[in-house]
């Protein structure tokens, strides 16, 4: 089983390129809020309380990192290749700090 699964639904052509949004007419537009969908996300509790365990940390810290985790693939950032891995454990890091939220 995996600790979090994303849905996009926006396809974003690069990581936040955000371009996409502005050449559509509300498509991606909750109809009531006006809010952008971003997508869903499905977070495993049972997973992150034995991964918190596993790393040694927090379930808030692990719920927190899987949810920034998520967030950014949302935004169309991924990690299949070296470099965008490395940006994107930056992203989450940086994230997480600013929450104060620390291992």
């Amino acid at each position: 089983p995996t600790d979090v699964l994303s849905f996009p639904a926006i396809p974003f052509c690069s990581s936040s390129d955000f371009q996409e949004l502005l050449n559509q007419d509300n498509t991606y537009k909750n109809p009531d809020t006006g809010n952008i969908i971003l997508g869903d996300i499905m977070i495993s509790v049972p997973k992150s309380f034995s991964q918190a365990h596993l790393y040694g940390h927090s379930v808030r810290r692990e719920y927190s990192f899987l949810f920034a985790h998520s967030m950014l693939h949302l935004l169309g950032y991924d990690h299949m290749e070296p470099d965008q891995a490395r940006v994107m454990e930056e992203k989450q890091e940086k994230i997480l700090q600013n929450l104060g939220i620390s291992r």
